[in-house]
């Protein structure tokens, strides 16, 4: 086999990662990198939580499991403990009851950030978009970020069809929020985001791997 080892999805995610433009939200940077969670594809998120690199985050989804406020205080513990960020999917109230960092939008509660910003203005609060129109809505809202999707193709049963790189760049340009890219972001795919002016990237399944 040799002396080199292979190199795992999540490591190449990382040094891509790095790479990208740094951007500072009220002071602090912006984490570069986003750990979506997912109960179906996703088992053992804490497991990815302990080996994501400095300066990434966790994005808990729990889409109304019933052991949430528990899982999301065992991935409060590791993210606290290894200076990562977390952020809980959807649920406002889930997020304050584990402490986490923040919140992450879906597209359709996009304009809930209009009232979480002043009720929470410690809170990193990013949307996701899968359109310019909807990015620029979310632009509006306030978020502190927007969460593109799907750039590539995606095996996530709610993706649609691709965006792909230029779609993504016109987006990027045509707002002053930064930009995650999100959908199908894996080794083989993440050196096109590269010079595309996204502050992260994100990932579900790739950084399981």
């Amino acid at each position: 086999m040799g002396s080199k080892q292979t190199i795992s999805e999540m490591e190449t995610l990382s040094r891509t990662a790095a790479r990208l433009r740094p951007w500072l939200v009220r002071g602090k940077p912006l984490p570069n990198l986003l750990f979506f969670t997912d109960p179906q594809r996703t088992p053992d998120p804490e497991a990815v939580a302990e080996r994501l690199p400095a300066g990434a985050a966790v994005v808990f989804r729990a889409f109304g499991a019933a052991d949430a406020a528990e899982q999301g205080g065992r991935l409060r513990e590791i993210t606290r403990r290894r200076g990562l960020m977390l952020l809980v999917g959807a649920d406002a109230a889930l997020a304050l009851d584990i402490q986490a960092d923040g919140l992450h939008l879906p597209e359709r509660l996009a304009a809930q950030a209009l009232d979480l910003r002043p009720a929470h203005p410690g809170w990193l609060i990013t949307t996701a978009a899968h359109d310019l129109a909807a990015a620029l809505a979310g632009a509006a809202a306030g978020a502190d970020a927007l969460v593109v999707s799907p750039i590539f193709p995606s095996r996530s049963p709610s993706a649609g069809a691709p965006l792909g790189v230029e779609s993504l760049k016109r987006i990027v340009e045509a707002l002053e929020t930064p930009v995650y890219a999100l959908g199908g972001v894996r080794a083989g795919t993440a050196e096109q985001l590269v010079d595309m002016g996204i502050v992260g990237i994100a990932a579900v399944e790739a950084l399981n791997a």
